[in-house]
C-alpha cells in the first residue's frame, strides 16, 4: 500500500507544483472563464481529451469491452467523429466568441437567437445534466482507492477518500479558473492518454506472450453487434454513435474548449493532434478489454479489469501507475465540469438578470464552483442506486441542445421561438421516453429516447423558422453576425449586434 499510495501522492504533488509555478492572475471574468483565449493547439488538444475521457473510461468502457466485446467500439467511433466536428465548428464559434466576448455555450445561443431567456434555459439544462456524471466520476475514484489500498478500504470508505482527494484538488480550480484547468490538463493528459497508452500496449503484449491470449481464443459472442432481429434493434448502434458525436458538443465543459484557444488555426490543429491520439488510446483500451476477458477474475468483475490485469502483470508498481492514469483522467474531467458549471452559474443564471461587474462575476463563479463541489461530494458519499440511470437520462436530455446549437451556427434561418420550443419539447419527450423505455425504444428499431426526441425538436425548430415571420431588423442582425465569420467581413461587424449582448 505504501508503493501504490506513494505513487499517487507523488503525481498529485507534481500537478500542484505545476499549478503553483504557473502564477496565473485573472484580469477579468473572460480571463477566469475561458483562460483569456490564450492557449495553443497542444494545450487545446490535451485539454479536450482530458475533459472528454474520464477516469471511468478504464472501468466502464474497459469493463464493457471485456463483457460485451466489439460493441464497445462505438465510444471510439463517436469520440473521433466528435473531434472531426471541432474542425467545422472552429471558425464560426471562435470568431463569435472573440468578437462578442462570449464565455459560455448559452452566451452563444443568446447571441445567435437574440434571447435573454434561452441563456437561462440552456444553462439550467447543462448544469442539471452534468451533476449525475460529476457524482459518478467521484464515485469511480472509490474503485481506484479500494485497489490502491489492496482491499484494506471498504468501497464506502474508498469513495470517501476519493472524494476528499478530488475536493482538495478543486482548491486550485476555484482559485485559478479555466487557466488552471487547461494548464493541469496538459500534464494530466500526458499521464492519462500517452502514459495510459504505453501501459495498455505493455498489458496487451503481456497477455499475448505470457498468457497466450489472442483474438482467436475469445468467445465468439464478443464479436456480435446488434442488427436486424437482435434484441436491441438494427438502429441501436447508429443511435449511440450519432447522439454521442453531436451530443459531445452539447456538454458545457466540452463546448467551452472552443473559446479557450488563441485562434481558429489552433483549434483546427488541435483536432489534428487529438484525433490520432484518441484513436490510439481508445483502440488500445478496447482491445485490451476484450483480450482481458480471458484473464482470471475479470469475468466476475469486468469493471475492475484495468486494475486486475495491471496488478497481475506488473505487481504493485504497475498497479500504482495504473492508478495514476485513472486519477489523472478523473481530475481532468471533474475539474473541467466544475469550472464550466461555475462560470455558467455566474454568467448565465445570476449575471443574466442582475448586472454584475467583472470582480463580482468571478466571485459568483467561485461560490458556484464551491457549492457544486460540496453538493457533488455529498451525493457521491450516499448510496444512490439510480444514479447511473439518471446519468443516462441526462445524456438523452442534453443532446437536445444540438438542434439550436448546430443549426444556429450553420444556418441563417431559425428564431428564438423554434430554438426554445424545440429544445424544451425535445428535453421533455426524451425524459418521458427514457423513463418508460430505458436504454432504447423497441418500437423504434432500437433508437434511443434522445434520438427520437431530436426528431420532434428538429420539427419544431424548422416549422418556426418558416412559419414565424422574421423582421427586416432581425434578418439584418443575423446577416451581420454571419458576416463576421468571413475574413472580409470581420472588420465591419454590424453595430446592431453588440447591444443585444448587454
Amino acid at each position: 500500500m505504501i508503493i501504490t499510495f506513494g505513487v499517487l501522492t507523488a503525481f498529485f504533488l507534481i500537478i500542484v507544483i505545476i499549478l503553483q509555478l504557473s502564477k496565473h492572475r485573472d484580469r477579468d471574468f473572460t480571463d477566469y472563464a475561458v483562460g483569456g483565449r490564450a492557449f495553443d493547439a497542444r494545450y487545446q488538444a490535451m485539454s479536450l481529451l482530458n475533459t472528454w475521457y474520464p477516469g471511468s473510461m478504464f472501468t466502464a468502457f474497459g469493463g464493457m469491452a471485456a463483457a460485451s466485446g466489439v460493441i464497445s467500439f462505438y465510444v471510439l467511433s463517436y469520440s473521433m467523429l466528435m473531434i472531426v466536428l471541432l474542425y467545422f465548428m472552429a471558425r464560426p464559434v471562435w470568431v463569435w466568441g472573440k468578437t462578442f466576448d462570449l464565455r459560455t455555450q448559452p452566451d452563444l445561443l443568446a447571441l445567435r437567437f437574440d434571447s435573454q431567456h434561452i441563456r437561462t434555459i440552456a444553462g439550467i439544462i447543462g448544469i442539471v445534466s452534468g451533476i449525475p456524471w460529476l457524482v459518478l466520476g467521484m464515485q469511480a475514484l472509490g474503485t481506484l482507492f479500494q485497489y490502491m489500498s489492496l482491499g484494506d478500504l471498504s468501497f464506502s470508505n474508498a469513495v470517501i477518500v476519493g472524494v476528499a482527494v478530488i475536493v482538495v484538488r478543486q482548491i486550485w480550480t476555484v482559485r485559478m479558473g479555466m487557466s488552471g484547468v487547461v494548464i493541469s490538463d496538459f500534464a494530466q493528459g500526458i499521464a492519462a492518454y500517452i502514459g495510459g497508452s504505453l501501459i495498455l500496449a505493455f498489458l496487451i503484449g503481456w497477455m499475448w506472450w505470457a498468457r497466450d491470449i489472442t483474438f482467436v481464443r475469445l468467445d465468439p459472442k464478443l464479436f456480435a453487434i446488434p442488427s436486424i432481429g437482435s434484441t436491441e434493434g438494427p438502429l441501436y448502434l447508429f443511435s449511440l454513435m450519432f447522439t454521442g458525436a453531436i451530443g459531445g458538443w452539447c456538454w458545457p465543459y466540452i463546448f467551452v474548449r472552443l473559446f479557450t484557444a488563441d485562434g481558429v488555426s489552433s483549434l483546427k490543429k488541435s483536432a489534428a493532434l487529438a484525433n490520432p491520439l484518441s484513436l490510439l488510446f481508445g483502440a488500445l483500451l478496447l482491445i485490451f478489454g476484450m483480450l482481458a476477458s480471458r484473464v482470471p477474475g475479470v469475468a466476475e468483475r469486468p469493471n475492475d479489469v484495468w486494475f486486475i490485469v495491471s496488478q497481475q502483470a506488473g505487481g504493485l508498481w504497475l498497479l500504482g501507475l495504473a492508478g495514476v492514469v485513472v486519477l489523472a483522467a478523473s481530475m481532468g474531467h471533474t475539474d473541467g465540469n466544475i469550472q464550466a458549471t461555475g462560470a455558467q452559474i455566474a454568467n448565465d443564471l445570476i449575471g443574466n438578470y442582475w448586472k454584475l461587474d467583472q470582480a463580482q462575476l468571478i466571485v459568483m463563479a467561485k461560490i458556484g464552483m464551491f457549492g457544486l463541489t460540496a453538493l457533488s461530494a455529498w451525493l457521491a458519499c450516499l448510496k444512490l442506486p439510480a444514479l447511473f440511470s439518471l446519468g443516462v437520462l441526462a445524456y438523452q436530455g442534453i443532446v437536445q441542445l444540438a438542434v439550436p446549437q448546430f443549426l444556429g451556427i450553420f444556418w441563417k434561418r431559425g428564431n428564438k421561438y423554434g430554438a426554445i420550443g424545440g429544445m424544451l419539447a425535445g428535453f421533455a419527450i426524451a425524459v418521458v421516453l427514457e423513463l418508460f423505455y430505458p436504454g432504447y425504444l423497441p418500437w423504434a428499431y432500437g433508437l434511443t429516447s434522445g434520438a427520437v426526441a431530436m426528431v420532434f425538436n428538429l420539427a419544431v425548430y424548422i416549422a418556426a423558422a418558416y412559419l414565424v415571420p422574421q423582421s427586416d431588423a432581425d434578418q439584418a442582425r443575423v446577416d451581420a453576425l454571419f458576416a463576421t465569420v468571413d475574413e472580409r467581413g470581420r472588420q465591419t461587424v454590424s453595430a446592431e449586434i453588440t447591444p443585444h449582448l448587454a
